[in-house]
């Protein structure tokens, strides 16, 4: 594992304009090297989102910012202060959360108790009521076990979860992936009053049409590094560049 050290680094005053500032990030798992040095930039506030193919390295460098790669290097700032050689809870403890793709709901818990599982790691987490309020599903299913839950509801119940822990910054894995349009819809919704409610996030998607609708911006994820980005007011003149990128 990487070694844990002070989070506290002096910045370059470029790099801390950004909330979250990478550079020259590298991964590895095992033998196999997966990110070439990325580099990118989320500001407060934002929704960016990181578009490519299955295997670009999307995900790995979402588990990369988060800590748990066992194998990285490059430089990771966030409001500030360097993390790139953190541990996950260290990163967690700045209020920074990971949603995988696998939504990690513990089947022998109902909804209730996945939702009350992962500990606050700073003030001001969302309450159950709020929760409800972005999801009211979850309302009516608070004793349903996990597997008895739709895989829209797991989603939901994955967002909410750490919609608890006072995180500020999350970043999302492929939220739509496999959902019904009708529940995809219901997440672009609750992803544009997140934002609105000042969080910022990075996420993770292959359905561009689908990240057209919430996103500020875009980096397109190829080989393990940042390849193209621009801003969704420059999307349309993108479109012919993309169905290239994505092979849509």
């Amino acid at each position: 594992m990487v070694e844990a050290t002070t989070l506290q680094r002096p910045v370059s005053s470029a790099a801390a304009a950004a909330l979250l500032s990478v550079r020259d990030l590298q991964a590895w798992y095992g033998e196999s090297h997966i990110l070439h040095g990325m580099n990118f930039e989320v500001r407060e506030g934002e929704v960016v989102t990181l578009l490519g193919r299955n295997g670009a390295g999307k995900t790995t460098t979402l588990k990369s910012v988060m800590g748990i790669v066992a194998k990285r290097s490059g430089s990771v700032i966030f409001d500030g202060t360097d993390i790139g050689r953190a541990t996950s809870d260290k990163i967690a403890k700045r209020g920074i959360a990971f949603c995988p793709e696998e939504r990690g709901i513990f089947a022998s818990l109902d909804v209730r108790e996945n939702l009350m599982l992962p500990p606050q790691v700073r003030p001001g987490g969302l309450s159950l009521e709020q929760i409800f309020e972005l999801f009211p599903n979850l309302r009516e299913r608070l004793k349903s076990q996990g597997t008895k839950l739709s895989g829209g509801e797991q989603q939901m119940l994955a967002i909410a979860r750490i919609l608890r822990t006072g995180a500020r910054f999350l970043m999302l894995d492929e939220p739509t992936e496999g959902l019904a349009p009708v529940i995809i819809q219901q997440i672009g919704h609750t992803i544009a009053r997140l934002k609105k409610q000042g969080f910022t996030i990075l996420l993770v998607e292959q359905n561009f049409r689908f990240a057209a609708t919430v996103a500020d911006r875009y980096y397109v994820v190829e080989h393990g590094k940042i390849i193209d980005g621009f801003a969704n007011s420059e999307l349309e003149a993108n479109m012919d560049k993309l169905h290239t990128y994505l092979g849509v």
